[in-house]
């Protein structure tokens, strides 16, 4: 992957600085449709190096209880990927940003047009169309990276071409059950950072980091030279205290919806992390 992803950057320039980047999750249109492109700004505003935007989805397998119930009410709001795309190409945020949506609304977002092109190639052909359209809408809409959770590495070379013609990265996920041996398959396709799962099971805010967590962290360092970034239950900088093997950056997500959805400010969520 080239060096210069504007992720990587991010997460670098924050590590100079002697801290770790902060990367908050924010489910699109939470706490409301218009209220989503206020949060989105004031985190941009109140220290967020990066934010992932999750593509709400109804059935959000990896998910615990405050995204999935996000997710759900953007869904009733009629939230879509188009929307969400449509919206950011005619914003502008600071902060890089990232989408972190499962493969389904990926693939159908230009399933049709795709399909309705006639040039051939079956499902593959429609497939490979429509992530090619996708990723020109990601391009206008300045998205840095993806997050794919259900992708597994052996079906991510259409998505991973796809974005890479948009300059995006696919950002690869490993975990306490990813072996060395696994790690390097992901080495030579990874871009922008690693995002390093805590634990095996669902995000939501835990009260301590697993053992495991930093031994999958001294894992991965070992493996890869990009930035780590550690999520699934990080609620508080408190939590990373002590750590001998210590990510690059953080990614807090539940936390902070629920924080919104309780008419909390950004702000305010935020201060704990400058």
């Amino acid at each position: 992957m080239p060096d210069d992803s504007v992720l990587t950057a991010a997460v670098r320039k924050a590590g100079g600085e002697g801290r770790y980047a902060r990367i908050p999750y924010l489910t699109a249109g939470c706490p409301s449709p218009g209220g989503f492109w206020d949060a989105l700004g004031e985190l941009c505003d109140n220290g967020a190096d990066i934010v992932e935007i999750g593509v709400p989805f109804s059935d959000p397998v990896a998910d615990g209880p405050a995204v999935a119930e996000a997710a759900r009410l953007a869904l009733e709001e009629g939230i879509t990927l188009r929307w969400i795309l449509e919206g950011l190409s005619r914003r502008r945020y600071p902060s890089p940003l990232v989408l972190m949506s499962y493969a389904n609304p990926l693939l159908q977002y230009g399933w049709r047009e795709a399909a309705g092109a006639g040039r051939g190639g079956g499902v593959a052909g429609t497939a490979a169309g429509s992530l090619r359209l996708l990723a020109g809408a990601a391009g206008e809409a300045r998205i840095a990276g993806f997050i794919v959770p259900d992708l597994p590495l052996e079906e991510s070379a259409p998505f991973r071409e796809a974005f890479a013609g948009a300059g995006a990265d696919l950002i690869p996920l490993v975990g306490p059950n990813t072996t060395r041996e696994r790690m390097r398959e992901y080495l030579p396709r990874a871009g922008g950072y690693v995002y390093v799962v805590s634990v095996l099971g669902i995000t939501g805010v835990r009260q301590g980091l697993p053992p495991e967590a930093e031994e999958t962290l001294a894992r991965a360092r070992s493996v890869f030279g990009l930035p780590l970034a550690l999520g699934f239950g990080i609620k508080e900088p408190s939590q990373l205290e002590g750590i001998r093997n210590p990510p690059d950056a953080v990614i807090f997500g539940s936390a902070l919806l629920r924080h919104l959805a309780g008419g909390g400010r950004v702000r305010d969520f935020m201060r704990p992390w400058l």
